[in-house]
Formats: C-alpha cells, sequence, structure tokens
C-alpha cells in the first residue's frame, strides 16, 4: 500500500510533486534501494498529476542517478530506485567546467584536500590497497598509451580514496573522475618529456602506498598532495 503524507503545494510544479513524494517516501523508508515505484498511471492518479508529469519526474530522477526505468515486462520493467550520486555529480562538474565557471585550478586544490584528507584516514588492511597495487602492476607496462595509463592513474586514486570508508568522499571523487582523466590528458602536451614524468609517477604512486601500508597517513597525505601538484605545476598549470 503506498502512502502519500505530503501536504502539496499549488504553486509546485507538477512534476516536482511527483519528486517530493518520492523524497517522502524514500525519507520515510516506505521505498528504498532495490524497491519499485508505482506503475506511472497509478502514481499519476494517486497524485492527481499526468502522466507526462510523472515521466518528467522519472526522467530527472534517472539523470540524478536515483532510480533505474525499465521499459517494457518482466523482471527488469518498472522504475527501480538504484543509488549513484556520482552520476549526477560527474555530470555536473564536467558541464561547469567546460562554461569555465569551475576553474580547473580549484578542482585540482579540491582534488588534494579531498585525497590528503582520504589517504590519512585510509585504513593499512583495506581491500582497496590490494586493488590499488593491481592497478600498479598496470602501470608498469612498457609503451603503455598515455591514455590508457591515465585511465589506470585515475582508478588507482579512487581506489585509495575508497580505503578511508568514507562513502562521501568516494562518491565526490567518483564523481571527478572523468573531469580529472580528461583535463589531465590534455595537459600531457605540455609536459616535455613524458617518458620521465610516467617514470616519477610510478615511483610517487608506490610511496604513496606504502606509507599508507605502514600506517603513515601523516607521510602518505604529504606525498599524494605533492605527487598532484607536482603533476599539474609540471604541465603548465598554475594556482
Amino acid at each position: 500500500m503506498w502512502s502519500n503524507h505530503i501536504n502539496y503545494h499549488g504553486c509546485m510544479r507538477t512534476h516536482q510533486l511527483v519528486l517530493s513524494w518520492i523524497e517522502n517516501e524514500l525519507s520515510a523508508g516506505r521505498l528504498a534501494v532495490g524497491g519499485r515505484l508505482p506503475a506511472e498511471r497509478s502514481l499519476a492518479e494517486q497524485l492527481r498529476v499526468s502522466r507526462t508529469s510523472v515521466r518528467e519526474a522519472i526522467r530527472i530522477l534517472e539523470a540524478l542517478g536515483v532510480v533505474r526505468a525499465g521499459v517494457g515486462s518482466g523482471p527488469e520493467a518498472g522504475t527501480v530506485v538504484i543509488s549513484d550520486p556520482t552520476a549526477a555529480l560527474g555530470s555536473a562538474l564536467r558541464l561547469h567546467v567546460a562554461t569555465q565557471h569551475l576553474p580547473v585550478a580549484d578542482i585540482v586544490e579540491t582534488r588534494v584536500l579531498l585525497e590528503s584528507w582520504a589517504v590519512a584516514k585510509a585504513r593499512p588492511d583495506a581491500p582497496e590497497l590490494d586493488e590499488a597495487a593491481a592497478l600498479l602492476e598496470g602501470m608498469a607496462a612498457e609503451d603503455l598509451p598515455v591514455a590508457d595509463f591515465l585511465a589506470l592513474d585515475v582508478r588507482f586514486h579512487l581506489a585509495l580514496a575508497d580505503a578511508a570508508g568514507n562513502a562521501v568522499v568516494s562518491a565526490m571523487m567518483g564523481s571527478l573522475r572523468e573531469s580529472i582523466q580528461g583535463y589531465a590528458a590534455e595537459l600531457t602536451s605540455n609536459l616535455p618529456d613524458w617518458a620521465a614524468t610516467v617514470s616519477r609517477l610510478r615511483d610517487e604512486h608506490h610511496g604513496i602506498l606504502a606509507a599508507i601500508r605502514n600506517n603513515d597517513g601523516a607521510l602518505a597525505a604529504k606525498l599524494v598532495a605533492a605527487h598532484i601538484e607536482g603533476y599539474y605545476k609540471e604541465a603548465g598549470l598554475r594556482p
């Protein structure tokens, strides 16, 4: 039985009524991750809005990474509640970086703050560190294309952030992922000697991971800050 305990205001746009209802159901625990929304027609009738308004609200929730809408019939049909906060955060960040409203230098500074905190808090026995070590092996391959190295590099840093066990920090780092990889790739053309840079980055990666394994969070934070800032400084990015 679906409940309706929200006082809806006449000035609210109809698709916002649907969003408010879903938010209320999630907050009250009547709807949870893995649960399904009522059928489009049923929800429209219950909230006394058009099916177009329901569809608009669901599209917004899909973009926010809150639901996944399936069409047709069968086990995959219907709108299911999921949880992927990085989807919306990542899209918003990339768009605002593209408009130059968010300077790349500011994102780099934010990344330093997040990663320094994360590696300082990372647990030496966190399973994510095993993943980080495996990624370092992948980055050690000879003649690895630049794009492949950078993709592995981003995954390495995300693994370190995940080792801190903070869901919000992990989501924020995940949202930065594509932006980080994108502008890091653009800056490689400014590097005087890519092979030398790669060699240095590999050594620094091992040093950061070793500091975490040795339970020296202060050293790990210092190393990761110098690692990130050093790359962008070498590539010509100024604060």
